[in-house]
């Protein structure tokens, strides 16, 4: 899947959200939410397809943390956006 269309679930937003201040079980992390465990196990499948969060195993647990390189393409896709509208305003300025 696609960095910007796991993000597009506002759950698995707020799960980042979560995660990024520590790593979490997904028991932890259900705590905080109204939808079931297996539901944000799933969520967290899609995240860890889209190279955003990795799982580690922790005693009997599986944890999982924020994978900060898989968030360079949502960073390249945004700054494109910048860059052509510096360009446009520096065409403005040369005007």
């Amino acid at each position: 899947m696609h960095v910007l269309d796991a993000l597009g679930s506002p759950v698995r937003r707020e799960i980042l959200l979560r995660l990024r201040s520590a790593p979490l079980s997904v028991g932890a992390l259900a705590e905080h939410f109204p939808v079931s465990r297996p539901a944000i196990s799933r969520h967290l499948r899609v995240l860890e397809e889209a190279g955003l969060v990795e799982q580690r195993e922790r005693g009997s647990r599986n944890v999982y943390a924020i994978r900060v390189q898989g968030f360079r393409t949502v960073q390249t896709f945004l700054d494109s956006f910048w860059d052509a509208a510096l360009s446009r305003l520096e065409e403005l300025a040369e005007k």
